[in-house]
């Protein structure tokens, strides 16, 4: 069977073509970009789709990455896979931007993927070495993520974000049939029910809110 994976949750675009009969990844990009992921993702898909030898209707099933991370990139993400599923009346299996980092390799005892949130918060979660999670996804403080680590064990900070509030946060190294290994066997989702996971309110939801709270007092 022929995947699709895809990463536009921050500014690292990360496409995957993969044949899953062998656990083999056809094709794959991953660039940093700055601010132009709208204007070359569809570039980077379609360049992925024609190295791989393949046309689009031989795509059978698509991973897509839900967030948490930068707003606008999820959305453009859960967008495009929403459309190609749609087209093509196939599932969409979705995936956290925080375990994807977390397939970086380690021999640290868990795996504490990071994405700047910015105002000292960060979304993060805790993983063991098997992309199990100790402690889910979450918008936190660094001040509480620090406090909540489980004591007695050793850590690998991931991050693609200058986060220099740890000793050492180290780079993402991402293995994105770690992520299909574990996730082949779900039925995965319709894609009419495919959306963002943020962890936080935009700040358009917030100011939203805040409005009502007010009108109710």
């Amino acid at each position: 069977m022929i995947s699709l994976f895809l990463d536009t949750s921050n500014f690292r675009l990360i496409v995957g073509v993969v044949d899953e009969s062998n656990n083999n990844i056809i094709t794959m990009h991953n660039e940093k970009l700055h601010g132009d992921l709208s204007t070359k993702v569809f570039e980077i898909i379609d360049l992925c789709i024609s190295n791989a030898n393949i046309k689009p209707t031989d795509i059978k099933k698509i991973y897509s990455v839900i967030g948490p991370g930068s707003f606008t990139g999820v959305r453009i993400g859960v967008t495009i896979a929403k459309t190609f599923a749609w087209a093509r009346n196939i599932k969409v299996i979705p995936v956290s931007s925080l375990e994807v980092l977390a397939t970086t390799e380690t021999d640290k005892d868990f795996i504490i993927p990071m994405i700047d949130a910015r105002r000292g918060c960060v979304y993060a979660g805790i993983y063991d070495k098997k992309l199990n999670p100790v402690i889910d996804d979450a918008y936190i403080s660094l001040e509480s993520l620090k406090n909540n680590l489980p004591s007695g064990a050793t850590y690998s900070f991931i991050s693609d974000d200058n986060i220099e509030y740890f000793d050492l946060v180290e780079e993402s190294n991402v293995d994105i049939i770690k992520i299909i290994n574990k996730h082949k066997n779900e039925e995965g989702v319709n894609p009419h029910h495919l959306n963002p996971e943020y962890l936080k309110m935009t700040e358009a939801e917030a100011n939203l809110l805040n409005k009502e709270n007010d009108s109710r007092d």
